[in-house]
């Protein structure tokens, strides 16, 4: 009796812990699944707080939710033999990496994609999010100047590569810190990489330019994503009014081995 007891206890908690468990993940924002492609889009909750940037957010996801499925669908049509295991598997987060002065976020938007290649592809790029206009921008305004080859651009390329070597010696990759892998990072603020504004030791401010990479763009798939730190005292000549108000202290302990 005590036996069927104690397992009547035991299957009533493993069936809470499965409820739990199912509970406990996350609800995607929006999803397509066909035979071709299962695909969803998660917003952070920071994200959702705000009306106008979790419909920007939304627009955006669901736009590549309908060009991925397209294109699975058309795969599948011309080789459906790559289909008898499934369709294809994708995900995108859009997730708030900070917010300077209470106006400028930074969005994260990670990707993952799995085509039934020899392994998953995954990509990262960025949105910098105005809360007072409602809309996105570019750094250009923390900036006197930022045309191509200039030298605010050559200024920021020189960083970004300083700080790309000193992250493949830290990981013990120094053989890929080579011109060659950093051929991808041209003094161009549409070539120079997906940036963010990256967090602070000082309250409403940003410590500087944090610069993301999927694999393959500046080394081997095998080294994952990269993301480049530029302190914002070596861009401070370059700096307008607003850069000048807008940056300040140092980069928190711990934010460079924290995912980006």
């Amino acid at each position: 009796m005590k036996f069927m007891i104690g397992l009547s206890v035991a299957m009533a908690l493993s069936a809470t812990c499965v409820v739990s468990a199912l509970a406990a993940d996350p609800k995607p924002d929006a999803v397509v699944k066909t035979k071709s492609i299962d695909a969803r889009v998660f917003l952070d909750d920071r994200i959702k707080a705000d009306a106008a940037l979790a419909a920007d957010c939304l627009s955006d996801g669901r736009k590549w939710l309908d060009k991925n499925a397209a294109e699975a669908a058309a795969s599948r049509k011309e080789d459906p033999q790559f289909f008898k295991d499934g369709g294809w598997d994708f995900e995108r987060k859009y997730a708030i990496r900070s917010v300077v002065a209470d106006r400028y976020v930074s969005v994260l938007r990670n990707d993952y994609m799995d085509t039934h290649g020899a392994h998953p592809n995954s990509d990262v790029n960025t949105i910098l999010w105005d809360k007072t206009q409602h809309k996105r921008i570019s750094i250009r305004p923390f900036f006197t100047e930022t045309v191509d080859n200039g030298a605010t651009m050559k200024a920021m390329v020189k960083a970004v590569i300083a700080s790309l070597r000193a992250e493949k010696k830290k990981r013990d990759t120094s053989e890929t810190a080579t011109d060659e892998w950093f051929k991808s990072v041209e003094p161009s603020l549409l070539k120079i990489g997906a940036v963010t504004l990256a967090p602070s030791t000082e309250a409403g401010k940003s410590s500087g330019l944090t610069y993301h990479y999927p694999p393959y763009a500046v080394g081997p798939y095998a080294e994952g994503e990269y993301v480049a730190f530029v302190p914002w005292g070596t861009l401070k000549t370059y700096l307008t009014a607003e850069g000048m108000r807008i940056f300040g202290g140092a980069r928190p302990k711990g934010d460079a081995e924290e995912p980006q």
